[in-house]
């Protein structure tokens, strides 16, 4: 990957924003800290702040972080930047590496890339501009908490408090350059699958043993890549009471995701009728329900996000590609509700590892890219006032 280096990033305190932000423990539900270093942070470079109360819904600390900063031009169209502010693990202890030009934790725990990477390219992005005196519109920083658990924050965040309606959300694996315009949709497949329990020494002629239905089923469930557009996947099984008892019940858990709608319905619906089969050829029966996760999106390259993503690239050279995903992400909800953004890769790799490592060039290479996102916003909108489409 090539890229032109823009000297308003200061490399060296992006670096140092980001070892320090990494070291702040934030798992999901326990963010306060982290908002307790971005508010003065934020304040002191002019951003209004606004919490929701969406941590009530799960026993968080805090809610989600809504920053709106009215930039050099407040009349020219807002936008807005998104990322969480959890991580999926805690850091408390975090003794980060720099081996060869990529960050690492020592091993002992998750280094937090995943997404404190995208918390300090916003801030050295935005702190860039305004020391270079550069124009810009509105700018507005969505943090949302508890992303790690199921996008839960965004789930239930007020967005009244949203001024801006289109984004981006850097959090993806791919190197800074990845413009991911459309994800899937996903739901979670409950399989109850109910035989007879009956003990193994008094009464064993009258078991029918749940976990051999589930293991017929798991055979002959459509699994893994379904097709180009379709994924499924049966993650945990729960059941049994004793060993001396034969399993009269047991529970899969799954989750389906695919780029349509129908697809989605089409695989859910094939997983029940297997399931349901299944267990009647065993004399026993299965209960499936579906419970929706997010659903998916999908930005045209010939918009309004989808042209600036491009021109930003190539103001810098980088080696952009776009692409789509079956991850989920805030991105998946934001869309769901009002707002419209696109993912973009920031580079790091082996999330939710203690493995989890990200280069310094692709964490520079975000804050670059940032800045260019900004300063191509404002040159496309500048003259088209707040009421343009």
């Amino acid at each position: 990957m090539t890229i032109q280096k823009i000297s308003l990033v200061n490399e060296e305190r992006l670096l140092g924003d980001f070892l320090e932000l990494a070291k702040l423990n934030g798992p999901s539900g326990k963010e306060q800290r982290i908002a307790d270093y971005l508010v003065p942070r934020l304040e002191a470079m002019g951003f209004s702040i606004r919490f929701d109360e969406a941590h009530k819904q799960f026993d968080g600390e805090c809610g989600n972080l809504v920053a709106y900063w009215e930039g050099t031009d407040p009349f020219v169209r807002p936008m807005f930047f998104s990322t969480h502010m959890d991580t999926v693990l805690p850091t408390e202890g975090l003794k980060p590496e720099i081996r060869d030009g990529i960050i690492y934790s020592d091993g002992t725990t998750i280094l937090g890339a995943d997404d404190r990477a995208a918390l300090a390219a916003y801030l050295e992005a935005v702190q860039s501009i305004q020391e270079a005196g550069m124009p810009c519109g509105p700018i507005e920083l969505i943090l949302t908490v508890n992303e790690q658990r199921g996008l839960t924050g965004s789930r239930h965040m007020d967005y009244s408090l949203i001024q801006s309606k289109e984004g981006y959300v850097f959090d993806s694996s791919g190197d800074v350059g990845q413009i991911i315009l459309q994800g899937p949709f996903s739901s979670k497949i409950y399989v109850e699958l109910n035989g007879k329990s009956s003990h193994i020494g008094l009464n064993p002629e009258e078991g029918i043993n749940a976990f051999l239905i589930a293991a017929d089923v798991l055979k002959q469930l459509p699994l893994g890549k379904i097709s180009e557009d379709t994924l499924a996947n049966i993650g945990m099984i729960q059941g049994g009471e004793l060993s001396s008892i034969i399993p009269g019940q047991v529970e899969l858990i799954g989750e389906v995701r695919s780029f349509t709608e129908q697809g989605l319905v089409d695989q859910l619906n094939a997983m029940k009728e297997t399931a349901e089969r299944v267990a009647q050829e065993h004399g026993g029966t299965a209960n499936v329900r579906f419970e929706k996760k997010y659903l998916g999106f999908h930005v045209g390259q010939d918009t309004t996000l989808g042209k600036n993503a491009v021109q930003a690239a190539e103001n810098i050279q980088v080696d952009y590609y776009l692409t789509r995903t079956l991850g989920g992400a805030d991105t998946n909800v934001l869309n769901e509700n009002g707002l419209t953004c696109i993912t973009l890769g920031n580079g790091f790799r082996n999330i939710h590892t203690f493995r989890e490592h990200i280069s310094v060039q692709n964490l520079i290479n975000t804050g670059i890219y940032t800045v260019s996102l900004i300063r191509s916003w404002y040159q496309t909108h500048r003259n088209q006032g707040a009421a343009s489409t």
